[in-house]
């Protein structure tokens, strides 16, 4: 008799075919849309994105934080090449280490109130140049180093992640009671004692003083 056990078939995809086979060709333009230089409107979109999320890869694992500062911190050097700063953080520096070890990148620019993404796939370096250093001064104060992408393929999203979170709208808000806060996440993970209440009191005059 033929086995019928539910939990011996599987659903898991394993194979490019199964993959394409499922999703179908994509459109022409989803393939048009991909090219490996940045055009005038992505130069456009890039330098009016105040946020990206930057992901970098190594023989660890893989690694994906947020960059932001005012729109046109990140420069469009020329059609291959951008920079951005990178300010203060934690110091554990893991996306450094990562493009130490392995230089490909990928970057997601988002601007708030606009459906449309941009999407990067380069390879990365980090500098210290003193001039560089300087172009990103802010409040009279340097990044430690910069970040210099070659863009090996850019092209932009489509508006249905963002349509479908609502995230640019009013009622995607929630309120910050609802959600914990950074000082407690902290103090429930902490090896060493530490004061959650004290650090979420403190801390907006705090960013305001190290933010950069």
């Amino acid at each position: 008799m033929q086995d019928t056990d539910p939990t011996s078939v599987s659903h898991e995809i394993t194979s490019l075919a199964q993959l394409e086979e499922l999703y179908g060709s994509p459109k022409q333009i989803s393939i048009d849309k991909e090219v490996g230089y940045i055009s005038p409107h992505y130069k456009t979109f890039i330098e009016a994105s105040p946020f990206f999320a930057l992901t970098t890869v190594s023989e660890e694992g893989t690694d994906c934080s947020p960059r932001g500062d005012p729109a046109g911190f990140v420069k469009v050097i020329d059609e291959k090449t951008i920079e951005f700063p990178d300010r203060r953080g934690n110091n554990r520096i893991d996306s450094l280490r990562n493009i130490v070890q392995d230089p490909r990148v990928s970057l997601l620019f988002m601007i708030p109130g606009v459906g449309e993404t941009i999407r990067i796939n380069g390879k990365a370096k980090i500098s210290v140049d003193p001039a560089r250093l300087e172009a990103h001064k802010i409040e009279g104060k340097l990044p430690k180093s910069i970040m210099v992408v070659t863009v090996e393929t850019i092209y932009y999203q489509c508006q249905k992640a963002i349509y479908r979170s609502g995230l640019w709208t009013e009622e995607a808000k929630v309120d910050r009671k609802t959600v914990p806060t950074a000082g407690q996440m902290a103090q429930a993970l902490s090896k060493v004692e530490f004061d959650g209440d004290a650090y979420d009191k403190a801390y907006p005059g705090r960013i305001k003083e190290t933010a950069y």
